[in-house]
């Protein structure tokens, strides 16, 4: 299966017909159901809140540069959607994989996110796209969910600890033995040590987070240790971010400790 190349009119691209079965990184359709993030309704219950930044801590990592979402999102899919929700702070991120193909030209990303958004906001019937941030082979990270990415954008991405966290994706499948780009994994580092790093937290480290439903690992109310930068199934039942990603995380996890001056 491929990914096609960008849309050439008012319809959307083929491929969205064949990618919206592949939405999240469970196994199976009926698996998929349960990412949604609070009860099964594909909505946040958080209270929307302004809430101001913080001081730049001692080791603060540069803001990465982020494609905005008005690149991949445009009127074939946009659906009218409530406004975002927002935590206090991000103290942790999840890596992912979308589960969609790998052969695609990464001037054709924008349609590939398209086709990911489309799904999620049509079959699955979601408020919006679940990531917070999406990356592509070539290592250019592009912006997901709604809200302002300096902001704590509560996300749909990781069923039970979306509070408090970002849902980071890399674009494709990657089971064991299959290659992981190194601009994908390096770009990665970047989000990871910037949005946790506001709060002053270190990559290396591990955060207490909440459980906020029993569908996770844990029940809800529990409260775990999870790494700063932790792979989906750190905290759901799934293969997801894949066997490959998984062992470049403590690598992941180095790279964003360095971008903060860590040592």
């Amino acid at each position: 299966m491929r990914v096609a190349g960008r849309a050439r009119g008012p319809r959307p691209e083929r491929p969205c017909r064949a990618l919206v079965a592949l939405l999240c990184c469970l196994p199976g359709v009926a698996a998929c159901a349960l990412l949604l993030y609070v009860s099964g309704s594909g909505r946040s219950t958080s209270v929307p809140a302004a809430v101001p930044r913080p001081a730049a801590p001692a080791h603060d990592a540069p803001r990465p540069r982020i494609v905005p979402r008005s690149v991949w999102l445009d009127v074939t899919v946009r659906q009218a959607q409530p406004p975002p929700r927002y935590d206090d702070k991000v103290v942790a991120v999840f890596v992912h994989h979308t589960d969609s193909p790998n052969g695609y030209a990464c001037a054709d990303t924008p349609s590939v996110i398209r086709c990911l958004y489309a799904g999620q906001t049509g079959a699955r019937a979601w408020d919006d796209i679940g990531y917070n941030f999406l990356v592509d082979r070539c290592g250019t990270i592009y912006e997901g969910r709604a809200g302002g990415v300096d902001r704590a954008v509560t996300g749909a991405h990781t069923q039970g600890f979306n509070h408090r966290t970002a849902g980071i994706a890399a674009i494709g499948t990657f089971t064991a033995g299959t290659p992981v780009p190194r601009a994908m994994t390096d770009v990665v580092a970047a989000p990871t040590a910037w949005k946790p790093g506001l709060a002053g937290v270190d990559p290396r480290g591990s955060v207490s987070l909440v459980s906020s439903n029993s569908q996770s690992r844990y029940a809800s109310g529990a409260t775990v240790l999870l790494p700063a930068p932790a792979g989906h199934r750190d905290g759901f039942r799934t293969n997801c971010p894949g066997a490959a990603p998984t062992v470049r995380l403590p690598a992941i996890r180095e790279a964003a400790a360095h971008l903060k001056g860590r040592t």
